[in-house]
């Protein structure tokens, strides 16, 4: 039996619309990670589990066109941040249910994807988001796409934080080891090197 037998269908954001600040400027998601780029590892990970796969780019979107169903850019200026494109991702969702993953994360496995939604499918009207220790992370998370027009009301009060936007909304969490290696962010560039003793 498939780890993911939850049967909650689920449109699939992955984002990739920063401004690579901590990598100086470069687009992360087309950064190499052991022979691929980072975004290809999330791409051969989440593409069994949906058909509508959705890509958030503010460029190179004929580089990342081969690994979406739709792309998606911001809708605001100057990389306004991961909330702006959750907005356009939950605009272009096809399905009930919007699963987020960043780009940067390449270590998430698939029973972390089924554990997420399985507590989506017993919260169908919440947004879920994993929760390592005490800190909530809103990129690795399920909304809900009936809550759109909540998360446009706050992006329009001013505010920019989707884990509070999350929270607002009424969130539970899947909770995670406060080290779980899965969780890492490789967002610096000496992170995407190889680890001593580590063959590529």
């Amino acid at each position: 039996m498939s780890v993911d037998s939850s049967p909650l269908p689920c449109s699939i954001l992955l984002l990739s619309g920063g401004r690579g600040q901590r990598m100086g400027g470069q687009d992360k998601g087309l950064l190499d990670w052991r022979g691929l780029p980072l975004i290809a590892h999330l791409q051969r990970l989440v593409r069994p589990l949906t058909d509508d796969l959705i890509i958030s780019c503010n460029r190179n979107q004929e580089r990342y066109a081969p690994y979406a169903d739709q792309l998606v850019s911001d809708d605001s200026a100057d990389f306004a941040g991961p909330l702006a494109g959750i907005r356009v991702g939950l605009a272009a969702a096809r399905h009930g249910h919007l699963l987020i993953l960043p780009c940067d994360a390449p270590q998430i496995d698939a029973h972390l994807l089924a554990d997420l939604r399985q507590i989506a499918q017993r919260n169908p009207n919440l947004p879920v988001m994993v929760r390592h220790g005490e800190f909530w992370e809103p990129l690795i998370s399920i909304i809900p796409t009936t809550l759109r027009a909540e998360v446009e009301r706050a992006w329009d009060s001013g505010e920019c934080s989707p884990r509070r936007v999350f929270l607002q909304c009424g969130a539970t969490g899947l909770q995670c080891p406060a080290d779980d290696p899965r969780l890492a962010n490789l967002n610096t560039p000496d992170l995407l090197l190889p680890s001593p003793g580590v063959s590529e």
